[in-house]
């Protein structure tokens, strides 16, 4: 899959910003491959993204697009690979991957990842974390340990206009995800678009153990 841009050039060199046309498929296609991928800022701040959730505009209830465009949600309208932000139940902010074609409204919402760089930074961007696997294992908690707020809506995550990229460091996907329902929503509740890496301590919501 060729790159429409070069990686920009505070990005490790063994790791590549994912091309454009990574994003240019449907959100249930592309949210299953970001898993394992990376999201970098340019302070040195890495995590391997662990748990991901698909939203698919007109055809799922559960999008804030469903409806169609408005100023709020208007990033995720425009072209593929660039940073829908949103602001959630009054606190927190969600970080999404813009997929699809200009128009579709769809995405993929990023749930939780793995610290693996700028681990000091993320702690004190979320002080309440007492445990490492804490610190990005939701995503409220994923945008606040990336300092990830409003001013970042519509970043483009291939070109790493203002300093936040995802990557890939040629760790494949995880040949069978786990798959379920998505959380915290009460429209599609049974439409199994949830994706996370099998046993993974740093995911939002894990299993009951029996």
């Amino acid at each position: 899959m060729p790159h429409t841009l070069p990686s920009p050039d505070w990005l490790p060199a063994q790791w590549s910003a994912l091309p454009r046309d990574f994003y240019r498929r449907h959100p249930t296609v592309v949210a299953p491959q970001l898993l394992n991928k990376l999201i970098v800022r340019d302070d040195g701040r890495a995590a391997r993204i662990v748990e991901v959730e698909a939203y698919a505009g007109s055809e799922d209830p559960a999008a804030h697009s469903y409806r169609g465009q408005t100023a709020r949600n208007a990033t995720m309208f425009g072209e593929a690979g660039h940073l829908y932000v949103y602001f959630t139940y009054g606190m927190h902010w969600g970080s999404n991957a813009v997929c699809g074609e200009v128009g579709e409204g769809v995405g993929v919402l990023l749930r939780a990842a793995e610290p693996l760089a700028g681990v000091a930074a993320m702690q004190a961007a979320r002080p309440a974390a007492r445990r490492e696997r804490d610190l990005a294992s939701g995503p409220g908690k994923l945008s606040q340990a990336f300092g990830i707020t409003r001013e970042l809506d519509g970043a483009d995550l291939v070109g790493a206009d203002r300093g936040i990229v995802i990557a890939s460091d040629g760790t494949p996907p995880p040949a069978a995800p786990v798959v379920g329902p998505r959380i915290g929503i009460s429209r599609a509740v049974d439409f199994p678009w949830r994706w996370h890496v099998p046993d993974h301590p740093h995911v939002s919501v894990r299993p009951r153990r029996r």
